[in-house]
């Protein structure tokens, strides 16, 4: 056990020497076989050793009858122990889930490496629990042997490799009773579901365990490949295998807030990439809202609404929501300029979005004004902050587009010009 513990370290480059290696002991067999194994390589590693025992407070006196070993060993052989306790209650994700989560709390708030004693075994009914709720390569890879400064050098050795060790150096250990229950899926994989696998294959732990190592390796390749993808660029995206367009897609969710995308998130966010439509867009929790630009994909907010304002002869109306003046005054002459034109409206006008049926006379023709917007490759969500100004008779001239042809000849003759608003004033 000795040197498949000293390959993993070299193998991951779990350590360089001169670290404090803190050990991960709950008192039971796996972790029993970490702290020993460790301690008799400590010279040779180059390493000080010591352990980190937290007490959940789950099994009453049992829990204090693991603490109280962990303890005596330790004093024995003159290994430095960090204790740590909580009352773990129940979360949304269960028992068992809170309880790591307390317990990893405990261990990173500690100065050194953290390592702990998951097996191959564990490895093993680690990727069966995530074939049994639904996974990907991501998930068959298992346990990663490193995370940040924590280490699992004992991923190569199983079970049946600890306990003769244990049993070779006289190492006592401390039996969970929680562990011979079917509370736990994990519990219930390892008294039912491997007993039946290891019947076709008594290597079937090893298997299983190098098996997600491989996956490991080739999702990392996968993930390093799809971290170089713009996550905007739909033409590239349509031209990538649908396995980075779904990493690129993921990546893309996090970037915009979302920490955990499901897989539904992420094929919703996919079928942006697909649509034909070049406007299309796609809500998801948290308001995140993602939208096609034509050939980008962006997020973006809820599209702003101009809601109908009367525009009065003379006067000024303020859109702050865009950050926009719409002036209006008496004119003398015509004048037809994308932000400036005058024209002859019928009685009371006001500003809004546009809205179904609007249209007007262009110098080519008339034409509705989502078509003209949709020729000059305007978003679909930026189109109703386009101020539009309309009378009973409808459309008098757009924000940007000049003035309707069909409406800049008579009396009275009024000029509209639209102006952006800044910190000081309008310009």
């Amino acid at each position: 056990m000795l040197n498949k513990l000293s390959a993993a370290i070299a193998r991951y480059g779990m350590l360089s020497g001169g670290e404090t290696v803190i050990c991960a002991v709950s008192g039971g067999a796996d972790s029993m076989a970490l702290l020993w194994g460790m301690y008799l390589l400590r010279e040779k590693l180059g390493i000080h050793v010591e352990a980190a025992h937290f007490n959940h407070h789950l099994r009453g006196e049992e829990s204090r009858r693991d603490a109280d070993f962990v303890r005596e060993f330790c004093d024995f052989h003159s290994i430095v122990l960090h204790m740590g306790q909580g009352q773990v209650t129940s979360g949304a994700k269960g028992l068992e889930a809170a309880a790591r989560e307390a317990r990893y709390d405990f261990l990173n708030s500690l100065d050194g490496v953290i390592a702990t004693a998951h097996t191959a075994d564990d490895n093993a009914e680690t990727v069966l629990m995530h074939l049994i709720r639904g996974t990907g390569l991501r998930g068959l890879g298992g346990i990663t042997p490193t995370n940040g400064r924590l280490i699992r050098p004992m991923l190569d050795i199983t079970r049946q490799e600890v306990d003769a060790f244990l049993a070779e150096n006289y190492i006592d250990h401390v039996e969970d009773s929680s562990n011979g229950t079917d509370a736990f899926l994990r519990n219930r994989i390892r008294h039912r579901v491997m007993p039946l696998l290891q019947a076709e294959n008594p290597s079937i732990g090893l298997n299983l365990s190098a098996m997600a190592q491989r996956l490991r390796q080739e999702e990392a390749l996968m993930q390093e490949l799809a971290d170089a993808v713009d996550v905007h660029d739909v033409a590239q995206l349509r031209s990538l295998p649908p396995a980075m367009v779904r990493r690129a897609m993921e990546r893309l969710l996090k970037q915009s807030g979302m920490p955990e995308p499901s897989a539904s998130h992420i094929a919703q966010a996919q079928a942006l990439v697909w649509t034909e439509k070049p406007s299309a867009f796609s809500v998801f929790p948290g308001g995140l809202t993602l939208r096609r630009n034509y050939d980008r994909l962006e997020v973006g907010q809820e599209p702003v609404v101009l809601e109908p304002a009367e525009l009065p002869i003379d006067g000024t109306l303020v859109l702050e929501q865009i950050g926009v003046a719409v002036r209006c005054r008496m004119a003398e002459e015509t004048k037809n300029l994308p932000n400036e034109f005058t024209v002859c409206p019928a009685g009371r006008m006001v500003v809004r979005s546009r809205i179904s049926g609007d249209a007007m006379r262009f110098s080519g023709g008339t034409k509705s004004l989502k078509k003209q917007f949709a020729d000059r490759k305007i978003p679909a969500a930026q189109r109703l902050a386009i101020p539009v100004v309309a009378d009973e008779q409808g459309v008098l001239g757009v924000c940007g587009f000049g003035a309707n042809l069909d409406r800049i000849h008579g009396r009275p003759l009024v000029c509209i010009s639209f102006e952006e608003i800044t910190p000081m004033g309008i310009l």
